[in-house]
């Protein structure tokens, strides 16, 4: 896994360093001895350790030899710096290096480096000292024994390399969870805490240390990615229609079939009938017939080719991105899926030969790791990798728009591997199976597929049967209660609305439900409706999808014609806040503008509202807007300059919060203006100015 500013502190693939030395002085003393201890995804790696004596070409002094008890003889047949550094390289391999006072470390290192004619490149590091500073600012003594005494770290062999690198790497891994509890998970925040300590920092620049952690905005982390790959849908690659044949069928005749056709599979199912949905299909490769003869020879031709065909079907939407495609093949080690269309039709076919032209990358893998993630730990680092990837797409200059459906893709996978866990953590704690069916629904930006980085859980929980505080809800209160901490760990935080399945107002039977939206659009005032319009950007994510698309068409068929009810949400949109100040200069705050109140949220709203209004199911803003211009209701080519007002705000706004969580700025919908050029700043300027027209564009076709 690649490790950016965004990877979690508790999932860091790094190497603990400590030197032992000739004497304290940095810019002239010499290594006697280099110690690594490997961390592997936050936990300690014994069996990866390396350590190596070093001739230092010059003598040990006594009171050196009498600390770390290193002497002239052990030292006199030992490799020089430089051959010891290539070695040390190969264990290292990059990863971040992680120390006690590693200032010294690193001066030191650098310095032998110069010597040996060695170009050195500072690695990214972390100081274990000043993380114990940012984690306990109260702490009377900082010294490595009694870090480890706070902590609970046994310490051995102290003052050898091996033994001090890996009391850091285990002091390292205990603070962890108390750096979270200060707000700092990520590798960058870490940085930023301990970059604050200016006091401590000073005090390494006069005994001529090195920087001890890394600048996380010098850092430029592009994840390789093919824009292709992010650009097409399966939809476009897969092979259409289905080719089907029945149960009975031999196995000669569907081979033939196959080399007719010209195609390396074919589905199965007791009928041979299409328009089925996946599950009714197994499916049928060259493979699996080449198997299948050469365990039994010629009489193998004449056997049922359903008894060969493998099941169940593995299936992926053809909406879905082909980066998805192409990480469920390597996951899975297959070379087809099949593919599936909203209602869960089977539709096609995409092979691994269908996707050859798009090129491995590590990011083509994100959304597998979330489905293969064991905890919540292990779901932030899939989740941290998604910054990476958003500022190179942004820099292959893919549509913003698209941008936020792969992170909203993402954001939903989340969401339903940790109602997965949550699952498992209830029988686990004997609580037993669901009750009965359910869906787990994700709401407002990640339903529309338009989440950004800073999106917070907005979810939502629907049973087939059962009345409040009843059995059922009780299990599924129980469920939320457990997926909201998971979300959280995984780096989505908790929804400051309270939007979530946990509580009473977002969960219920499908009764309790509909009761509810009746009960919402009987409503007229818009204060009352805080947080109701994003239940009509409902997706779902698990369990009985059926389930919660009947609650949805049950809410629209409850506003078809409620005007009123459509009114009050367009009400929040129709209100104007001016994006600038009187002399047309940007209204900010600490130099920065909040593009979700001045940009995102009036043609959200507007849009939704407008849609609720005249029955228009599309989810997205840009597809609500582009049926609405259909329906000749008026203002076509303000529609049009909306969406391309709204593509632009979402752009800005993905691309800030891609650096912010890089650098381990916290994240907002706030972006900052300087960062900007001149062009930028005067895009923005005419997207803004576009959406300020949302309250006319209100009044005139709602209230008009």
């Amino acid at each position: 896994m690649l490790v950016t500013g965004a990877t979690p502190l508790a999932m860091l693939d790094a190497v603990a360093l400590d030197t032992e030395t000739t004497g304290l002085d940095a810019r002239t003393d010499r290594i006697v001895q280099i110690g690594l201890v490997a961390l592997e995804r936050g936990r300690l790696a014994p069996q990866s350790v390396w350590e190596r004596l070093v001739d230092p070409c010059v003598p040990v002094p006594a009171q050196s030899t009498a600390i770390h008890h290193i002497t002239n003889a052990m030292v006199r047949q030992a490799p020089r710096f430089a051959e010891a550094w290539r070695e040390a390289q190969t264990h290292i391999r990059g990863r971040i290096l992680i120390g006690y006072s590693i200032g010294f470390d690193l001066a030191v290192l650098a310095n032998e480096a110069e010597r040996a004619g060695i170009d050195w490149q500072k690695p990214r590091s972390l100081c274990v000292r000043l993380l114990a500073a940012t984690a306990n600012p109260h702490l009377p003594d900082y010294s490595l024994e009694a870090l480890a005494s706070w902590l609970g770290v046994k310490v051995t062999s102290r003052h050898q390399a091996l033994g001090d690198a890996r009391a850091a790497a285990e002091i390292f891994i205990a603070m962890v969870p108390r750096l979270a509890e200060r707000g700092i998970r990520t590798l960058a925040e870490a940085e930023r805490g301990c970059l604050q300590l200016t006091e401590q920092l000073e005090t390494h620049v006069r005994a001529g240390w090195s920087e001890p952690v890394t600048r996380p905005e010098a850092i430029r982390s592009f994840i390789a990615v093919d824009p292709y790959a992010y650009r097409h849908r399966v939809g476009e690659l897969m092979s259409a229609p289905p080719v089907i044949v029945r149960a009975d069928v031999p196995v000669r005749e569907a081979m033939a079939l196959m080399q007719r056709r010209k195609i390396s599979s074919l589905f199965v199912s007791e009928t041979g009938e299409a328009g089925r949905p996946g599950p009714s299909y197994a499916i049928a490769t060259e493979r699996d017939v080449m198997r299948h003869i050469s365990a039994l020879g010629a009489e193998a031709l004449d056997n049922r080719v359903g008894d060969i065909a493998t099941r169940p079907l593995v299936c992926i939407r053809d909406k879905a991105f082909a980066y998805r495609a192409i990480g469920r093949m390597d996951r899975l080690k297959i070379r087809h899926l099949a593919v599936k269309d909203d209602a869960g039709i089977l539709v096609g076919i995409v092979s691994a030969r269908d996707l050859l032209k798009l090129r491995a990358s590590a990011a083509i893998n994100l959304s597998d790791r979330i489905e293969d993630a064991a905890n919540a730990q292990e779901l932030a680092a899939a989740w941290s990798q998604l910054p990476g990837v958003a500022t190179s797409l942004i820099a292959e200059g893919i549509d913003a728009v698209t941008i936020a459906e792969i992170v909203s893709e993402e954001l939903r996978a989340v969401t339903r591997r940790s109602a997965v866990l949550a699952e498992g953590q209830m029988l686990a704690d004997g609580l037993g199976a669901p009750p009965c069916a359910y869906s787990v629904v994700v709401l407002g930006s990640g339903g529309r597929g338009e989440s950004l980085l800073a999106a917070d859980q907005d979810n939502a929980i629907v049973f087939a049967e059962g009345e409040p505080g009843g059995g059922n809800d009780v299990w599924f209160a129980a469920l939320g209660e457990r997926l909201a901490p998971l979300l959280d760990e995984a780096g989505i935080p908790l929804c400051k609305g309270g939007v979530m399945a946990k509580n009473p107002q977002w969960r219920g039977s499908l009764e309790t439900w509909r009761h509810r939206i009746s009960d919402w659009v009987r409503r007229s005032r818009p204060e009352d409706l805080l947080n109701v319009d994003i239940f009509y950007d409902l997706s779902p994510v698990h369990g009985d999808r059926d389930l919660a698309l009947d609650l949805l068409d049950s809410a629209y068929e409850a506003a078809h014609g409620q005007i009123t009810f459509a009114k009050a949400l367009g009400e929040t949109a129709a209100r104007p806040v001016t994006a600038f100040t009187m002399l047309g200069g940007f209204r900010t705050e600490q130099g920065r503008i909040d593009l979700k109140m001045h940009g995102l949220f009036p043609v959200v709203a507007f849009a939704r509202a407008l849609a609720i209004r005249h029955g228009v199911r599309e989810r997205s803003t840009r597809e609500r807007l582009t049926a609405l211009r259909t329906l000749d209701i008026g203002g076509d080519a303000e529609f049009q300059r909306l969406i391309n007002a709204h593509g632009k705000v979402v752009k800005f706004m993905l691309a800030q919060q891609a650096r912010d969580m890089l650098a381990g700025v916290p994240v907002s919908n706030k972006v900052e203006i300087a960062a900007l050029s001149p062009d930028e700043q005067a895009e923005l300027k005419q997207a803004l100015r576009v959406i300020q027209l949302v309250p006319e564009l209100v009044r005139h076709l709602m209230f008009g």
